[in-house]
């Protein structure tokens, strides 16, 4: 479980890393940078939950990391040059963590149905 964390943090701040480089410095949209650097904001604030392990992070980092996936792939084909080979890296980074946070949400589901908890007893329950 320890390392398929590891893999999505790494992940994430990979591509926390590559949309501020990209946008910013390496192939942005127009010359001298566009505000498309924005697009990092909802991997930033997942990140903390992430550190942390926190299974509902997981679970909405999968659905919020397919808009990456989807925007490299309409980048990758439309894009001419470096930016499509950028947008192909995305892809790939994005295909990763999806993969991952999909193996560590089910990781931890099967962890909590694992651990049974004791059902309580009332008082109409009890024996006299």
């Amino acid at each position: 479980m320890a390392n398929l964390r590891q893999l999505t943090v790494g992940g994430v701040g990979a591509l926390v890393l590559l949309g501020l480089l990209w946008e910013v410095w390496l192939a942005p949209l127009r010359p001298g940078g566009s505000m498309l650097f924005l697009k990092v904001v909802p991997l930033v604030l997942l990140m903390p939950g992430l550190w942390r392990g926190k299974r509902r992070t997981v679970q909405a980092l999968s659905l919020v990391i397919q808009i990456y996936l989807t925007e490299g792939l309409v980048r990758a084909t439309s894009d001419p040059g470096f930016s499509a080979k950028l947008a192909w890296l995305e892809t790939a980074l994005a295909t990763m963590v999806f993969a991952t946070t999909l193996l560590w949400a089910k990781g931890t589901r099967n962890a909590e149905v694992a651990t049974p908890v004791a059902p309580e007893t009332t008082d109409a329950a009890k024996p006299s």
